[in-house]
């Protein structure tokens, strides 16, 4: 009946015997005095129980198809007003949300964490739908996933379809990936630019130059993602973007040496490797795999004509590649 265990068994008692007292409540239920006495309260409280009309100092026991109709009318007439109650506490905490949202839009940069794939699909297509002017995109890591490709083109052909400038990197070496350049000839096919540069900072999506998406390990992107705003944040950001974008190789560009014989991507692994990173990481950021990283570097000390590593990178400087 909703009721607590000791209170439905004294109110039953008390259907089954309306004259029974608390001495013998407690001697019948094998419970205390005390639980009895707190009972018969609640009993009262729920109008369960009232005075008898007919006899002095003497209990009334309400049926239950009267008592509990009126105890569920209490109860749905308290679950309406919580309700109430609730609903008025969700519009003054949106209220509070959109006057902190404005308050930060004007003040600085805002974030919020968007932790695993789904929640940053989630978001992506989110930025998708509202996106209105432009979207930059950093495409590090190489080779991008059938499944990766499949949810980007879905996004971009809504980004496309409202005319919204689209301007996207990409690593050198997706140039190797049919699948990956079939995705960016899409692109370039239906209005988007698309560019390429031999080395690239992590993941980077930034919509209308008012928010942008983040990865929170740029390691592991899979971990989740940032969604920041604020112009504190962003200008950075655009600009930095703005720089690789003028020195990376447009789509269909060829990718020749320059005219110290290098090509970007040859002149990047130089510049990691004096950075100190290992093949490992350097190939990571270039989006190639340790073994072709291990191959350019080979290449490039048989034409340095160098027995190591080390006379390498000094013949390399001599010759002014680093």
């Amino acid at each position: 009946m909703g009721l607590p265990t000791t209170t439905e068994s004294v109110y039953r008692s008390l259907l089954e015997e309306p004259g029974r007292g608390v001495a013998e409540l407690t001697e019948h239920l094998g419970v205390t005095e005390e639980q009895v006495r707190t009972a018969l309260d609640t009993l009262f409280d729920l109008a369960l129980l009232r005075e008898s009309a007919e006899a002095p100092q003497g209990v009334h026991v309400v049926a239950p198809d009267i008592g509990l109709r009126a105890a569920l009318a209490r109860q749905q007439a308290d679950l309406a007003r919580r309700q109430q109650e609730v609903a008025e506490s969700q519009a003054a905490i949106a209220r509070l949300i959109d006057g902190l949202s404005h308050t930060e839009r004007q003040a600085g940069p805002i974030a919020s964490e968007l932790l695993g794939m789904d929640a940053v699909r989630d978001q992506l297509q989110l930025l998708a739908q509202e996106a209105r002017d432009e979207v930059m995109t950093f495409m590090p890591g190489g080779a991008q996933s059938p499944a990766a490709l499949e949810h980007a083109r879905r996004n971009d052909a809504h980004i496309l379809d409202r005319n919204v400038r689209m301007r996207t990197i990409g690593l050198d070496s997706i140039r190797n990936s049919p699948d990956t350049m079939a995705h960016a000839r899409f692109l370039t096919d239906s209005g988007a630019e698309f560019r390429t540069s031999a080395i690239l900072p992590p993941r980077m999506v930034v919509v209308d130059r008012r928010a942008a998406l983040i990865p929170i390990d740029p390691t592991d992107t899979r971990r989740g993602a940032l969604l920041v705003s604020g112009a504190a944040i962003l200008a950075p950001m655009i600009a930095l973007f703005e720089q690789v974008w003028e020195i990376a190789t447009p789509l269909g560009a060829a990718t020749d040496p320059d005219r110290e014989g290098l090509t970007a991507q040859e002149r990047a692994l130089l510049k990691l490797l004096a950075q100190g990173l290992t093949d490992e990481a350097a190939a990571t950021r270039l989006g190639v795999s340790h073994r072709t990283a291990r191959r350019i570097m080979a290449d490039l000390m048989e034409r340095l004509n160098a027995r190591s590593r080390f006379e390498a990178g000094l013949k390399a400087a001599q010759r002014g590649w680093l």
